[in-house]
């Protein structure tokens, strides 16, 4: 795989952006459970 660019062209900005925010939900559900669990 490529080094990641500073200044990435338009696709791979979309790919990162998509992956940011993949990771962003897994995080939030992560965080909603732990504190829903008693």
């Amino acid at each position: 795989m490529p080094v990641l660019e500073p200044n990435p062209p338009n696709g791979q900005k979309k790919l990162l952006i998509v992956f940011g925010t993949m990771i962003g939900i897994t995080v939030v559900i992560a965080v909603i459970a732990s504190l829903a669990s008693p």
